[in-house]
Formats: structure tokens, sequence, C-alpha cells
């Protein structure tokens, strides 16, 4: 039996520790990029807030100096890679629009170099260790899905998981693979880890790729600081893991690769888009 290759898209995520620098944490991923295309990957995401320590441990105004404009020149750098590498690439970081006015985003970059669009984190947590609300105002790009060259691809960010709402328009939006770049915590979220993207993927009907960083940031935030598990995976619209999940504290690019064409297979079997009843959802949009 002959496989149809057509809709196979070699896909990545990577997880990482922070360098301690921001220069040196940027040119880490450059070097992702790099040695992901050395294995034929065409879609790799990095970790939330990629190019530096994952700050919400604190609320310390220094932090701000990390939010660059997206577009920008951080951006910039990806996309030429991308173009380079014909790679699409999805570029988690923190973003100024104006002094004072800072969001948790993702870039996306295509195939190309273009520069897509972006998404910005929607739901803002503020408890200790996530002090949140302190660096980010409230995502408002709506939930959108970007037409690359290889798929459809949405972003959930960190926090947002926890909300289905999210998920559920990125696939009425034509999602096909949607990230989840994270920085998780031991404790409540390892259980959580391994429920909510799979339930995900399987209510909606699409692959998710939920990558989260590694390490103990303690030169950073001394006694605050935690150890982040890592445990990147991979999951189909079926809710199985697509490969082994990555270990819990060496850097990695975890690379699958993620045949499209199982969404319809799955979707032809479960209609959960048809038999949906939104004329029923009134009181899920209440204040």
């Amino acid at each position: 039996m002959t496989v149809d290759t057509s809709q196979i898209v070699r896909t990545a995520i990577t997880q990482a520790a922070w360098t301690g620098d921001e220069e040196s944490m940027i040119q880490k991923h450059e070097g992702f990029v790099r040695a992901a295309a050395a294995t034929g990957v065409q879609v790799i995401c990095f970790q939330e807030l990629f190019h530096g320590p994952y700050f919400g441990i604190v609320q310390d105004a220094k932090y701000y100096d990390y939010a660059q404009a997206v577009p920008g020149p951080i951006v910039e750098r990806f996309q030429k890679l991308a173009a380079e590498y014909k790679m699409v690439i999805v570029v988690p970081m923190y973003e100024e629009e104006q002094p004072g006015v800072l969001y948790n985003t993702a870039a996306v970059i295509d195939a190309d170099g273009t520069y897509l669009g972006k998404y910005r984190k929607h739901h803002i947590p503020h408890l200790p260790q996530f002090w949140e609300k302190f660096y980010f105002r409230p995502g408002n790009t709506d939930y959108p899905v970007f037409d690359t060259q290889y798929g459809k691809i949405g972003v959930y960010i960190c926090y947002d998981r926890h909300f289905p709402e999210g998920w559920r328009a990125l696939g009425l939006n034509g999602a096909e693979i949607v990230f989840n770049p994270s920085a998780t915590k031991p404790g409540l979220s390892n259980r959580l880890w391994e429920l909510e993207q799979p339930a995900a993927a399987v209510a909606n009907q699409y692959y998710v790729g939920a990558n989260n960083r590694i390490g103990n940031e303690q030169a950073e935030f001394g006694d605050e600081a935690v150890t982040f598990y890592g445990s990147s995976y991979f999951v189909d619209p079926k809710g199985n893991y697509v490969g082994e999940r990555a270990s819990a504290d060496s850097e990695e690019i975890l690379v699958r690769d993620l045949d499209l064409a199982v969404i319809r297979e799955v979707r032809n079997s479960w209609q959960f888009y048809r038999d949906r009843r939104p004329d029923s959802y009134e009181s899920l949009v209440a204040p």
C-alpha cells in the first residue's frame, strides 16, 4: 500500500534553558533553526517568551526592557532564517506596542520570510510566581489562523490552554496545527499538562504542539526560582501522542511528522463541528 506523503508536515517544537542573557538566547534559537533544517523540518515553534527568562516569577519593572516591537529586530532575524531554510517559524516573545502597552505575543513567519502576523495571549494569570498582569495587557488580536506554505497554524499561549473557548475559536477559524508555547512549573499543572492539550486536540480535531521550557532560573530569581519541567509533546486529532514526549530536563528539538490527512479522517468519523449548538451557548459569553 502506497502512503500519500503530500499532507505530511515535518514539525518541531523546542525546549530550552535560560542562558543568562538575551543575545545568547536568541543565538541559541537561531542554532535550533539551523539544526532543525538539517533534519528537514518545515515548521518550528519556540517556547513562550523565548528570548528571556520567565520573569513572571517576580514583579520588577527592569524586565520591561525585554519588550520589543513586533515585527521588529528579533522577528527580522528569524525572517532571514525562515527564507534561507524555507521554514515556517513561530516566535513567542515580549512585545511593546508603545511605552507602557505590552503584550505576551507570538509572531508567525512564513517559509519565504514573510511576516504573516501575530497572536497576543488573551488570558493573563496573576498569582504567586505567575505575576503576569504586571507585565502584559490581555490580548486583542482575536484568534487568528495563519495560512502558511505548509498548513494553517494557530497559537494559544501557556495559561490560555485552561480556557476551551479559544481552542474552539481556532478550530472554527480553520487551524490544522495549534502551538501552545508555555512556561510551566511543577504542581497541579503536571497533571493538567497531560490532560488539557490532548483533550483540546480531540474536541477540536486538529494537531497540538505543546512546549515548555526547562531548567531552574535561580541565578536570575534566587529563592523565588522554580524548575520548569519540559516534557514537550505533539498530540494528534485522536488525542494520541505523536511519538514520545520530550525529557523533563534536557534541551531538545522535538521533531515529528504530522499527517494533516488525519484531520479529515477524524472529522468524517466524529462530526463535532456539524453537531455543535452555538444557539444554546449564549450564557458562555455572558460577562
